[in-house]
């Protein structure tokens, strides 16, 4: 039995598309109408094929793009390949699985993360500071937890979006992972009051870092 190739899964995504879905997730800035959980059943079918994925991503179509990611092999891109990538990722779940799914994985990752986080695209400075966020929680030895929080201070009120929801989880993080900052993380977050009025619903932790830090460490406490 042959293999799918790009034109029948990119019919198969059409034919998956929802026009209330793509209009849904319009307004988050992510174009593609192909609810998840059928995207991830898909991609279980398709199972792990990197030369399809890297098919799919060249289609620059956000479902193909999506699907691509979970198919693929995250170890195999070399380090040009996926800063191409990251910079072509304009979609905010296309960015935000590219960085967590595939970069996360590999040996590239703290290359990366240094390159991207001091980038003038505020879009490739969000996905540094998510791989800060993630060293912060699993791998701080060598990080400057206090020159992070300096930045933070200074920046993180005035910039865009998506830099701003990237720094304000490295804030949460630092304050619930680092007893000896988080003072200090608390009081950067209730000074600057970012996110503090963002909708959260019922039973989700709010994203303001004052209380998301106080929620994660009492569970930690198992308060």
């Amino acid at each position: 039995m042959t293999e799918p190739g790009v034109p029948e899964v990119m019919a198969e995504l059409a034919a998956l598309d929802d026009p209330k879905m793509r209009e849904a997730n319009e307004r988050h800035g992510d174009d593609h109408g192909v609810n998840l959980g059928q995207l991830r059943a898909l991609a279980k079918q398709l199972k792990t094929q990197q030369d399809l994925a890297r098919q799919l991503w060249r289609t620059e179509d956000t479902a193909a793009r999506l699907l691509a990611l979970l198919i693929c092999r995250p170890k195999a891109f070399d380090r040009a390949e996926l800063d191409t990538m990251l910079r072509q990722a304009r979609t905010p779940k296309v960015h935000d699985w590219l960085v967590n799914y595939v970069v996360k994985k590999n040996p590239h990752a703290e290359e990366l993360r240094l390159t991207w986080f001091a980038d003038p695209d505020p879009v490739v400075a969000s996905a540094g500071w998510a791989l800060t966020s993630e060293r912060v929680a699993k791998k701080p030895e060598g990080l400057d937890l206090r020159g992070l929080l300096d930045t933070i201070e200074a920046e993180m009120r005035d910039a865009p979006d998506r830099l701003q929801w990237a720094m304000n989880s490295c804030l949460a993080q630092i304050g619930i992972d680092h007893p000896g900052h988080r003072a200090r993380a608390i009081d950067i977050g209730e000074r600057l009051q970012v996110l503090k009025d963002y909708p959260t619903s019922p039973g989700c932790t709010s994203p303001y870092a004052p209380v998301w830090i106080g929620e994660m460490v009492r569970r930690q406490r198992g308060g």
